[in-house]
């Protein structure tokens, strides 16, 4: 079967799963749910072992790792996005015309939700579940590399699925061993209703730019720190590296820190020193590469290259700023509008940042990690939108709904 025939063939169950999977009840989903979390648990060592093929079959990293400890969280995240409330049925908004006739605004599903996104298994586990208990059926298609991981996963929430009233159908996984089977997905217009990418920018970008099917654009994350005039130090440092070193690969983490020049004297060599320890490689401005020399610290000069990359490692870019429009216009230039953190204990500054700054999530006092749909009490996510459409931020189950229009007479008709 050629890919345009596969996608076609799974997009048509996909939509007959769709259709039932609407009309589900919220027990029903939240049932599913449970069966599936039950699932992971129970083949927590199948999973681990698909894991440990592709960590040693290919190019093996930290966002391809499973480890007992993230099975318990994936599983952990199932039960909590079960237990969030029905986002299905809604009102909105609800009036009474002049002419007697009710209006209501309501959430319903998409429909067939396609998802392409690269390593990250557990992608595969927080798609499946929002999209299954927001009403959509799923096409899934993660990375190569993440094969054997992907394969386990979803065949076991099908086994799961079959227990329960919610069709097989509605989680479904589209073969990653040919890369035309993307360009099918991306050109199934009318067939998939929506496709959302996560992963790289590169891969991002590919997406957007080929797709014929509608998209919600999840985005790179370059990710500043700001350390005010008016900051705390003391909270600025761990601030700083908890946003760089917690989980470098991800797209939350801090990719530049910018200092305001009076507190760079006290600050910068705190930093450096900090950073260097927790085995950070460091690109540094003027003034941050004449602290590092100081402290006998290895660093580049850092370029508009380096300010504009998204390590997804233990890299940063380090600089001085004479003031917070400075530091704004360089994130406005560099930056990917995913989230911005300031330092600082003046809530002038404070406000003034976070009126300036165009990007999807704005820290005060607190780590760039925090930009995730767990931590923030949606369960899970299914990416985070750059994009000023539809949704932007973390993705949960309300940014997977769309709304219908419910318009109820009793024999009106229009003259």
């Amino acid at each position: 079967m050629d890919a345009e025939a596969l996608i076609s063939d799974l997009a048509a169950r996909a939509r007959v799963a769709s259709r039932k999977l609407k009309a589900s009840s919220y027990q029903e989903r939240k049932s599913a749910l449970g069966v599936i979390a039950d699932a992971i648990s129970a083949n927590s060592e199948r999973i681990l072992e698909a894991n440990q093929k592709d960590m040693t079959s290919g190019e093996s990293s930290d966002r391809l790792l499973l480890t007992q400890g993230r099975i318990d969280a994936i599983v952990d995240g199932v039960h909590q996005v079960s237990n969030l409330p029905d986002p299905l049925g809604v009102t909105l908004r609800e009036s009474t015309l002049p002419n007697g006739l009710d209006l209501r605004q309501v959430s319903v599903p998409f429909g067939v939700v396609g998802m392409v996104y690269e390593a990250r298994p557990n992608v595969t586990v927080d798609a499946a579940v929002i999209l299954l208990m927001s009403g959509n059926a799923a096409l899934l298609r993660g990375s190569s590399n993440a094969s054997h991981s992907n394969d386990v996963l979803v065949e076991i929430m099908r086994a799961a699925l079959v227990q329960t009233s919610i069709p097989a159908d509605a989680v479904q996984l589209v073969p990653s061993d040919d890369r035309e089977n993307v360009r099918a997905l991306l050109h199934a217009r009318g067939k998939v209703d929506l496709v959302i990418p996560r992963g790289s920018a590169s891969l991002i970008r590919m997406v957007i730019d080929q797709s014929t099917v509608p998209t919600i654009e999840t985005g790179a994350g370059v990710c500043h720190v700001y350390v005010d005039e008016f900051a705390d130090l003391k909270k600025a440092l761990p601030i700083l590296i908890n946003s760089k070193t917690n989980r470098p690969s991800v797209c939350n983490a801090a990719e530049t820190v910018l200092i305001h020049k009076s507190v760079a004297e006290e600050f910068l060599p705190m930093a450096i020193a900090a950073l260097s320890e927790a085995g950070v490689k460091l690109h540094c401005d003027e003034a941050g590469q004449k602290v590092a020399k100081q402290l006998s610290i290895a660093s580049d000069l850092a370029t508009d290259t380096h300010w504009a990359t998204e390590y997804g490692s233990l890299e940063m870019n380090v600089g001085v700023v004479d003031n917070l429009e400075e530091a704004i216009d360089h994130i406005s230039q560099f930056g990917t509008n995913h989230t911005e953190a300031i330092i600082s204990e003046s809530q002038e500054k404070v406000d003034r940042f976070i009126a300036l700054s165009d990007c999807a999530a704005v820290m005060v006092n607190t780590s760039t990690r925090f930009t995730d749909g767990e931590q923030m009490g949606f369960g899970a996510e299914i990416g985070i939108s750059n994009q000023k459409l539809h949704a932007r931020g973390p993705m949960g189950l309300e940014a997977m709904t769309t709304t219908s229009w419910i318009v109820t007479g009793s024999g009106q008709i229009r003259q």
